[in-house]
């Protein structure tokens, strides 16, 4: 059996769906041949990006785990560091203590689960002093995530230096989607012969075995899980500026990525067609902020707060429909994301309103065919997939030969895989 460091800041009882690909390969990663040891951090978490969900660590009782010590300083840099790229105290925090985790370790091979950022940082250093190899597995593309917005063009172009210095001593670099594996190979292509074929989430169809919920009502139950970012819609004086310095990627809208213009659909389907419109109940599942709240007071919207992982899939497969909307992006460009909401979405096996751009995930969701597919902003088009969706012209259940590719049972053996040439490496250079 051999040992691979798992680095993963976000593990339980953390909950979230940063938590949800490191628990994946701890439970995996043993049958495949690795023995995982996971560092991560002292796991204080209660705020709105770190909720706490002990249920998803039941069965890794027994997994060795080693926290960076605390007391955790406070995340974010604060305005004058984020123009000044001044790194905080939770960097430091975080890349020294986990690089001397790592450092203590007998190990084969460290993978570094990203983000936080700053754990590439901290797994090359430690591979460096153990004479190991390392793997980056980035859930999300880093500084070419275009939900990432930075003070200015110069402040991203830093951040992707970074960001190629960082990854520049990996032994493979694990993308998440392809377009996002395609965005490393365009930019940096001096790094193209560490890619990877993409590692995409996944779902557990273990976790949707269970029957929904019997029900009673006669409400068209609409079902959102996860994050919002209703405070970041558009329009206002920061968003002009932040788009004349140059700091959003293809003049994103991330605000889209809210319930904002799928509440405009229904208040207009409410009144343009109230038989149709007044059955829709609006379910929001996930830790939401002032802004959130304060948008989606509606009579039809039921806001549940953080829900278990467990809880969320029973949610999920009492629905008749799931909401995915994404940010919106100008026409011919392409996401480098697919939410991981997705994933268990098409596990759940119920319709979708996937409020989507051109991408991987509106190709996903092309190809599963149980989905209303419209862009992002397009209120009209939300109303008619709103329509077609309570008159039941859509499949609940996915393509099987689709959805199958994404259980985390084959994308786990992918990034075992993936270790075993890594560590083959190793062996091959030290052999020479």
């Amino acid at each position: 059996m051999k040992r691979v460091a798992l680095l993963a800041y976000y593990f339980p009882p953390l909950g979230g769906a940063g938590v949800q690909r490191a628990v994946t390969l701890a439970r995996r990663l043993p049958a495949l041949g690795w023995e995982p040891v996971v560092v991560t951090g002292p796991a204080a978490g209660g705020d709105r990006w770190s909720p706490h969900d002990a249920g998803l660590g039941a069965g890794l009782e027994r997994l060795e785990v080693i926290r960076v010590a605390g007391p955790e300083p406070p995340r974010g840099e604060g305005r004058a560091g984020r123009w000044l790229r001044i790194r905080s105290d939770w960097a430091r925090w975080w890349a020294d203590g986990a690089a001397a985790a790592l450092a203590g370790l007998d190990v084969d091979v460290i993978l570094a689960t990203l983000s936080p950022f700053e754990g590439a940082g901290a797994a090359a250093r430690a591979a460096a002093r153990l004479g190991k190899p390392w793997v980056a597995d980035l859930r999300d593309p880093w500084a070419l995530d275009e939900m990432f917005v930075y003070p200015s063009r110069l402040h991203r172009r830093a951040e992707l230096r970074t960001m190629e210095r960082a990854l520049a001593s990996a032994t493979a670099i694990v993308m998440n989607t392809p377009d996002a594996r395609h965005a490393v190979r365009e930019t940096f292509p001096a790094l193209e012969p560490r890619l990877t074929a993409a590692v995409p989430n996944g779902f557990d169809p273990e976790d949707f075995a269970a029957l929904p919920t019997a029900r009673s009502d006669e409400a068209f139950r609409l079902v959102h899980t996860g994050y919002l970012h209703t405070e970041l819609a558009g329009g206002g004086l920061r968003d002009r500026l932040r788009d004349t310095l140059g700091g959003s990627l293809h003049d994103v809208e991330i605000g889209a990525r809210s319930q904002v213009f799928l509440l405009q659909a229904i208040d207009r389907l409410r009144a343009e067609e109230p038989a149709l419109g007044e059955r829709i109940e609006l379910h929001l599942a996930g830790v939401m902020s002032e802004s959130d709240l304060e948008s989606s007071e509606r009579p039809y919207v039921k806001r549940l707060g953080y829900l278990s992982h467990d809880d969320t899939v029973g949610l999920m497969r009492s629905a008749d429909a799931l909401f995915l909307p994404m940010h919106d992006l100008p026409a011919g460009i392409r996401a480098r994301i697919v939410p991981g909401k997705t994933y268990e979405y098409l596990g759940a096996r119920r319709p979708i309103l996937a409020a989507v751009p051109d991408g991987d995930a509106r190709d996903l969701l092309e190809r599963a065919g149980n989905a209303a597919l419209c862009r992002p902003r397009d209120v009209d088009g939300i109303v008619e997939a709103l329509r077609a969706l309570v008159r039941g012209r859509f499949p609940a259940e996915p393509r099987p030969s689709v959805v199958a590719q994404y259980e985390r049972r084959v994308l786990a053996t992918r990034l075992a895989a993936i270790l075993d040439d890594a560590a083959g490496v190793q062996r091959t250079a030290a052999a020479a």
